[in-house]
């Protein structure tokens, strides 16, 4: 009898999906579990988990009795709350950061100070823990600024604001009226950082790293970088505004300075580091760090990388990731993000998903991944979030990648879907410039 790998993914959104595919792309034969899983990963063969999981203890005592070689976790949460010390007291492996190196994410207060303390070129900043105090910085220092809860706030917890009005109405929805909760007990000032954005993905096991193509995320909900910050309508990858150029000097100024800060704070970093970089005048510069893959820039960066998914996150684990290699393939991935009416505000669920099938099981270049979505008693596929389904497409080129990318979104319709239509627009227009 062949002896099967198997793999716990922790997760149930677009994320989490894309990596149950990439793993499955290898040639490894795989025992895929996932929790919470949704409908997507399940039909493409992953077994949810059914037990009565009350906290990530429990989760962990699961996995040793069943014996699963390798844990990945997609959400921050659960890397914030522990989950990875958990697992490590029962020498399980497990791809993600401890707890402590999590508040590279978690604590936005931790990431800014770490950077000014080593020089790693971030926006300027301030934080607070009261009103008073923020607004007297804020009067004194003018606008534009960002207003951000150092907690985790699902992607949403940075405030753009070009007028004073904008900005004191974000203190005042963060300290008084308490929008964004415990994550906002700490609220970040900082200058606003004029450029474009990139998403740069690195692996590290401690003290080795690798760098994944670099991608761009699209976080206002509608067309044109319009309306609220969402947690990301559609990414593309590779991203033409981040060439070898700007690549040496972010790994150069960013990546390798953080990494080394972490170890020496005596931190050590294993899992994915994600740099959310501004590309300014000035250089590349940290808008914010991540302790995981984001989403969905995943969905746009992994069907770009064949390798084996298993061993490289094993290897990440287990302090060998020199040993990986893998190969990029040419051309690009674009990703949209089909949502919710209303998202990221209040939003209905249950809205019947027709479509998803003929996608499925037509072109070749296409994935499609489950974000929100669940089946109903009538076994019907059904919106149950805000992000539903996520369409990702690769082609020879950005172009062709767009094009296959939206032929396929306009297969698949529920009440009030919305997308946006200029998702890797950017990166189109740039190429023209070239």
């Amino acid at each position: 009898m062949e002896f099967l790998d198997s793999v716990l993914i922790v997760g149930g959104g677009g994320r989490e999906h894309a990596i149950l595919k990439a793993l499955l792309r290898s040639d490894r034969p795989l025992c895929t579990y996932a929790y919470p899983g949704n409908p997507g990963m399940e039909s493409d063969g992953c077994t949810i988990v059914e037990e009565k999981i009350s906290s990530w203890k429990d989760l962990a005592a699961w996995a040793e009795e069943n014996e699963i070689n390798l844990t990945i976790v997609g959400p921050e949460q659960p890397l914030v709350d522990g989950i990875v010390d958990e697992f490590r007291k029962r020498q399980l492996t497990i791809f993600g950061p401890t707890k402590a190196a999590a508040q590279i994410e978690g604590s936005k207060h931790f990431a800014k100070t770490l950077m000014r303390t080593y020089g790693i070129p971030t926006a300027a900043f301030e934080s607070f823990t009261d009103k008073e105090s923020a607004l007297k910085y804020l009067r004194k220092t003018g606008v534009p600024v960002v207003v951000k809860a150092s907690g985790l706030a699902a992607g949403k917890g940075a405030i753009v604001c070009d007028t004073m009005k904008e900005a004191e109405q974000a203190l005042d929805d963060m300290f008084e009226r308490k929008v964004f909760g415990d994550a906002a007990a700490t609220v970040i000032i900082e200058e606003k950082l004029i450029g474009e954005e990139a998403s740069v993905f690195a692996l590290s096991d401690g003290k080795h790293y690798k760098i994944l193509p670099v991608s761009q995320d699209h976080k206002p909900v509608f067309d044109g970088d319009k309306g609220p910050n969402t947690g990301g309508m559609g990414a593309y990858a590779p991203a033409p505004q981040v060439d070898a150029a700007m690549l040496a000097r972010i790994e150069q100024e960013i990546i390798a300075p953080t990494l080394a800060a972490m170890t020496k704070e005596k931190l050590p970093y294993q899992g994915l580091l994600y740099a959310g970089v501004m590309i300014t005048a000035a250089g590349p510069k940290v808008v914010e760090f991540n302790c995981r893959f984001g989403d969905p820039e995943t969905e746009a960066v992994l069907p770009l990388v064949h390798c084996d998914w298993f061993d490289a996150l094993s290897a990440c684990a287990a302090g060998r990731l020199a040993e990986v290699q893998w190969t990029v393939k040419k051309g690009a991935c674009v990703t949209v993000i089909l949502a919710s009416k209303g998202y990221p505000g209040h939003y209905e669920k249950g809205k019947v998903i027709i479509g998803v099938e003929e996608v499925e099981h037509g072109d070749a270049n296409v994935d499609i991944y489950h974000a929100g979505t669940k089946l109903n008693d009538r076994g019907e596929l059904v919106t149950n979030g805000g992000r539903v389904l996520a369409v990702s497409a690769w082609g020879a080129s950005l172009k062709d990648a767009v094009a296959t990318a939206y032929e396929n979104v306009a297969k698949i319709r529920f009440e009030g879907m919305q997308y946006r239509k200029d998702i890797a627009a950017k990166g189109l227009a740039r190429l023209v410039e070239k």
